[in-house]
């Protein structure tokens, strides 16, 4: 007998989506979905939206948007060369991402990363933002080469900040 073919559902965090039993292998962003989402949702210095199955409420993964600045003079040369010199430039920040380990090995993570960018490609043409901005938390597996597969790059300074400058994947999304 097949598997029923089941879309994964990318949506915002809601009151029934069950994180009970989430477990991505690492406890800060286990404790994260768990405890202190609701919180950053109320508190508007987080978006978050899961991933389930069609006709569960299992979350099987997550991630995190919010609006940052970067430094002009932290940027890479060649990123900064065609900026206005203003001291802050916007970018988006994915602040966190995490499959729950049921999951792995199965697309999830380029499906939440390739979701995120979506949306933060959508924001950026109603408040401005020049890239997504990541700091890559250091756990193993180290999610850096991850990132970097998706042609995000290091901040020269700031080795585990990645930046993907929108202009790079948006017309993906056009």
């Amino acid at each position: 007998m097949t598997e029923r073919f089941t879309a994964p559902i990318f949506e915002p965090l809601q009151t029934e989506h069950d994180r009970s039993n989430f477990d991505c292998g690492v406890e800060p962003l286990n404790r994260y979905i768990k405890e202190l989402a609701s919180q950053d949702i109320r508190r508007k210095t987080a978006a978050v939206f899961v991933l389930r199955k069609e006709g569960s409420a299992k979350v099987l993964g997550y991630y995190t948007l919010s609006q940052c600045s970067i430094q002009l003079e932290h940027l890479p040369e060649a990123l900064r060369k065609n900026l206005p010199r203003y001291p802050q430039i916007p970018t988006t920040l994915l602040g966190r991402m995490a499959v729950d380990q049921s999951c792995r090995g199965q697309g999830s993570g380029r499906l939440l990363l390739m979701d995120a960018l979506r949306r933060a490609s959508l924001a950026s043409h109603s408040v401005a933002s020049f890239a997504v901005v990541v700091d890559a938390m250091q756990v193993d597996p180290d999610p850096i080469e991850f990132y970097r597969s998706y042609d995000f790059e290091a901040l020269p300074e700031q080795p585990r900040r990645l930046i993907l400058p929108f202009h790079r994947y948006e017309k993906l999304f056009e």
